[in-house]
């Protein structure tokens, strides 16, 4: 719980920075590339979580991976969290900031599952039925799941639509399994 309120609150303070400043969508951009980078190198979070190593070590592991990549108040920040010592929640941080940015631009995140890789008209008409429902932007996140056999599944608002056909042969069979015949002899 502690870190959630940590992560919130730092990015909070990088949004209405990135607001006052005018660099909202450089910062925006700058923290999702943070964010993919901390999702990727398994050997960047240790470094970061490591308390024997010393920050002015980590500020410079941070401004050679970022320094030619983001603009200058995603690298003072960057700095500063470091510094502050919370640079193992770089990623937590990161959530938060995307999920400010979306909130504050009325985008809501959608993620369809797919059997096979659909194609682009697939792709929009997702988009559109889930903004029809929501009124909001979408921003869809796509992955394939061979498992589910075929269909989809749509998540978004904590809602989902549910059309796989692994679940669908999972509900025949639970229904299957209940012996409603009765014989009459």
């Amino acid at each position: 719980m502690e870190d959630y309120r940590i992560n919130i609150n730092y990015a909070k303070a990088l949004f209405l920075v990135a607001a006052e400043t005018g660099q909202l969508e450089p910062v925006n951009a700058d923290i999702r590339l943070v964010r993919q980078v901390c999702i990727e190198n398994h050997i960047l979070n240790v470094v970061m979580a490591n308390p024997v190593i010393r920050e002015d070590k980590k500020v410079a592991i941070l401004n050679d991976l970022y320094a030619e990549r983001v603009c200058r108040v995603t690298s003072l920040f960057l700095t500063f969290v470091v510094k502050k010592r919370r640079a193992i929640n770089l990623k937590g941080i990161a959530d938060a900031f995307i999920d400010l940015y979306r909130s504050n631009h009325n985008i809501v995140l959608s993620k369809l599952v797919t059997a096979v890789d659909p194609d682009s008209a697939t792709l929009d008409a997702v988009r559109q039925a889930v903004g029809e429902h929501t009124h909001m932007e979408v921003e869809l996140e796509h992955t394939v799941d061979p498992s589910i056999l075929g269909g989809f599944s749509v998540s978004f608002n904590n809602n989902m639509y549910d059309a796989r056909l692994s679940s669908q042969m999972a509900k025949l069979r639970k229904e299957f399994s209940k012996n409603v015949y009765e014989s009459k002899l």
